[in-house]
């Protein structure tokens, strides 16, 4: 009969504490000690040991493992049932370990530790003397330990301290290998249990631990609600964003610097028109947030700013918008010569009501905002500016007298060099009202500079030929006199 055992049953056997750790136990229980919270940084120690030595053997026999790959620390709380666990995917165990390692035979630093802490030493040097599983006792009154070795079948030991403990086969939930210990804290001491303690302690004595420690916690919880609190969750449900026209099947938004340049911008004029809603976005954080979210609500999220845009029509206007295509396809083509690599294509827009063109991007390159957020990145990848540079689409207005009288002069001469300036001149104010930045400022603001003269009559030779413009082989303005009159008919 092994030393220290008292009664033997079939399932359940009684061991008695050697001497010197039950007077440790007595010492630990019977003294106030206000340091309680040491007992969780010994059991996250003792844990963190039991996975360096089946990390170690596994080191040259892989087939350690097996049992369990994984290795980490558990803690659960459970208020309801006044028990904090835990439970670590280590050595384990065998029934040979939990009757000597915790009762019958005392570690070298026991008799030491007792006299240090009769003599006033900190109940925290408990670890350094070898003995730091029974801090356990500070804050519970019965300690449970289930433990499971990859040479053993899985025990139990129990004790409540009352001077012997108790060893029986573990027929409950298999733990595959390693040891799971659940206190049963006092009443008094419950707030041990609560999960920003338990944290608090963790991170104060155990965040240096080299396996993951994961802290279970209740998410939800399901009340009933007072008839104030029913009140107040129906009014934020009520309070909810929500498109009131039926007819709106998705949601459109546009983004940019400010409200005052998203309300205005040309790319809502056809939205607004349908009397649909437009959420503007005018943080830069709105730009990656519609990255990743493509619908909210069950609504897909749609850029007004970008191709592809489709709204609602009858049959009258998808008829008027296919004339429209064939009857503006000549000057779709001139814009798209004078423009060259400029836009990847020109097309008759359905968006525009008052204004006579935008630039739009394609559907998966960088909006305009996007592309100025990402310039103004000091650390910014410049290698990726150039697939994700706003490939630019230019969209005109067939209903605009603009756009319509040069169809005109388009389809009279193609090469008349007034259409060339005008179209040039559209296009860069169009990056402009569309939220683009100019390559060559000082070229359209000379072209704007000089259609100023005209327009004021003033007649004077100019100084110097204008640059040539980045936009392709476009000729500067004509003579003062033929720009007038080139005026005169586009008015």
């Amino acid at each position: 009969m092994p030393e220290g055992m008292e009664t033997q049953s079939a399932e359940v056997e009684t061991f008695a504490f050697q001497a010197e750790i039950a007077q440790l136990m007595s010492l630990i229980i019977n003294t106030f000690y206000s340091n309680k919270e040491i007992f969780l940084r010994e059991l996250i120690s003792n844990s963190s040991d039991a996975l360096d030595k089946i990390r170690y053997e596994s080191l040259t026999d892989p087939s350690k493992l097996d049992s369990g790959k994984e290795l980490y620390i558990k803690i659960i709380p459970n208020k309801s049932e006044g028990t904090l666990t835990i439970i670590d995917t280590g050595i384990g165990m065998t029934k040979a370990d939990l009757v000597n390692n915790l009762g019958t035979i005392a570690k070298s630093g026991t008799k030491a530790f007792m006299e240090a802490l009769q003599a006033g030493a900190d109940i925290s040097m408990i670890g350094q003397f070898g003995v730091g599983f029974y801090s356990c006792y500070l804050v519970a009154d019965r300690v449970t330990v289930h433990s499971k070795h990859n040479d053993d079948e899985q025990y139990v030991w129990e004790s409540a301290a009352g001077g012997s403990f108790t060893i029986r086969s573990d027929h409950g939930e298999p733990l595959g290998r390693g040891t799971k210990i659940v206190l049963h804290v006092k009443e008094d001491l419950a707030d041990f249990m609560e999960e920003s303690k338990i944290k608090e302690v963790v991170k104060k004595h155990s965040q240096f631990i080299g396996y993951p420690i994961k802290l279970v916690v209740e998410k939800e919880r399901e009340k009933e609600l007072s008839d104030d609190e029913a009140e107040e969750e129906k009014k934020d449900e009520d309070e909810k964003p929500k498109i009131e026209d039926e007819s709106q099947k998705h949601i459109y938004y546009i983004t940019g610097e400010n409200r005052d340049q998203v309300s205005n911008s040309s790319f809502v004029e056809r939205v607004k028109k349908r009397g649909f809603e437009v959420v503007y976005m005018t943080e830069p954080i709105d730009e990656y947030v519609v990255q990743q979210m493509r619908e909210y609500d069950g609504k897909t999220l749609v850029s007004v700013t970008k191709e592809g845009l489709e709204l609602p029509e009858d049959e009258e206007e998808k008829k008027k918008r296919e004339e429209d295509k064939v009857k503006f396809e000549g000057l779709c083509k001139v814009m798209k010569n004078i423009l060259d690599n400029k836009v990847e294509k020109v097309v008759v827009s359905n968006r525009l009501v008052e204004s006579p063109c935008c630039i739009v991007t394609a559907q998966y390159g960088w909006s305009a905002n996007m592309e100025r957020i990402m310039k103004a990145q000091a650390l910014r990848d410049t290698s990726t500016m150039g697939y994700m540079a706003a490939k630019k689409h230019l969209e005109i207005n067939p209903d605009h007298s603009i756009v319509e009288t040069l169809r005109s002069k388009a389809d009279a001469d193609k090469n008349d060099k007034a259409v060339k300036d005008l179209v040039v001149l559209l296009y860069e104010t169009a990056l402009l009202s569309s939220g683009f930045a100019l390559d060559e400022p000082q070229v359209h603001a000379s072209r704007i500079y000089r259609m100023i003269k005209l327009g004021l009559g003033i007649d004077e030779e100019e100084p110097a030929q204008i640059e040539e413009s980045s936009a392709g082989d476009v000729p500067p303005l004509e003579g003062a006199d033929d720009d007038a009159s080139r005026m005169e008919e586009v008015d």
